[in-house]
């Protein structure tokens, strides 16, 4: 015969949940701010690159690229 061991049982007590608020809306707050940083830094990075580029090439004349006159063609 098999012989059965005496099981025990162990009760935990566990507290009921609760929403925090103030935890969520401070993580939010904070996910907010980092956002708004990375996209500061990547908009400053962008206007600077803009600007350098524009430095370097210089901008195309109305003179060389402007108003001109179409040409009459006859048919």
């Amino acid at each position: 015969m098999i012989a059965l061991a005496a099981q025990s049982v162990t009760w935990i007590k566990v507290q009921k949940p609760t929403f925090d608020l103030v935890g969520v809306v401070l993580s939010s707050i904070g996910l907010a701010a980092i956002c708004v940083g990375v996209a500061l830094v990547l908009g400053l990075f962008l206007g600077f690159g803009f600007i350098l580029h524009r430095r370097r090439v210089p901008p195309p004349s109305w003179a060389d690229h402007g108003l001109q006159l179409l040409t009459s063609r006859r048919i």
